[in-house]
Formats: C-alpha cells, structure tokens, sequence
C-alpha cells in the first residue's frame, strides 16, 4: 500500500508518500507525477520519501527518472538517505534532463 499526498504551495509541489513503493503503486506514483509535470504553470517539485518503508527496482528506476526530471528527492532515516543518495548520484552521473 502506497499514500500518495500532493502538497502545491506557491512555486512548489511536494508528494509525500507513505508505505512501500513497489508494483501496482509505482504505477500509481507514475501517474501522480504525470499530472503533476503535465501542468502548464512548473512548479519546483519535491518528492518526500521520508515515510516510504520499502522500494522496490522498478520504484527506484521510476525515481530515478523522477530525478533526472529536476525533482529533489528527500528522505529521512539510514535506508531512505541511502537509496535517496544513490539515486542521485546515479542522476548526475548521467546528466539531468533540465
């Protein structure tokens, strides 16, 4: 189970999630991005993993792309910072797309 939360503040969206970002909910999370990005006002965008508790490969290759977009990625705890960390290193070893 994923809780997707979108946070839209002057100049900034956040998405908070909560749970495991893995099958079905890293399409969901695809999809909240999406729409997120789709809009014609952009907005920095965060995406807070602080509550995530698992991911999965296809979770971490979505962030990736995620990052790759501009996004920051934010976590909290050993795990998460680590994943996070790993994610964007690998973004800036293969250059951001914005």
């Amino acid at each position: 189970m994923l809780k997707i939360t979108t946070l839209t503040g002057s100049g900034s969206t956040t998405l908070q999630l909560e749970g495991r970002l893995a099958g079905p909910w890293v399409e969901e999370l695809e999809r909240c991005w999406t729409s997120v990005t789709g809009t014609e006002t952009k907005h920095s965008l965060t995406v807070d993993l602080s509550a995530v508790t698992y991911f999965d490969a296809e979770g971490k290759d979505l962030l990736l792309k995620i990052c790759q977009d501009g996004a920051m990625l934010v976590g909290s705890g050993c795990l998460t910072n680590c994943i996070v960390n790993e994610i964007t290193q690998t973004a800036r070893s293969r250059g951001r797309t914005r």
